[in-house]
């Protein structure tokens, strides 16, 4: 039994040792200083010209104006003659 004991102990550890991952190192590049600025670039062109508009709605009718004042009245005779008497029968 106290064989038992120490078998299993020993067969424990070394699966347990076989089982490690080992680990991996990676080494990453460190960047350098930063370059100069480069140039500034060219301006572009010019856009075109934009489309015309829409025309505009019709304005609404404007209020009617005041009644003008009443003339002076004129300086006319009117003559009124009264209507011809029809002839007798022949």
């Amino acid at each position: 039994m106290n064989r038992l004991i120490i078998t299993a102990a020993l067969f424990s550890v070394l699966a347990l040792t076989a089982c490690e991952e080992k680990t991996n190192v990676v080494n990453v590049p460190v960047p350098g200083p930063a370059g100069k600025t480069g140039d500034t670039g060219a301006q572009g062109n010019q856009g075109n010209q934009g489309n015309q508009g829409n025309q505009g709605k019709t304005g609404t009718q404007g209020a009617e104006g005041n009644k003008g004042d009443t003339g002076t009245s004129g300086d006319t005779t009117v003559i009124v003659t009264p209507p011809a008497t029809p002839d007798a029968p022949k």
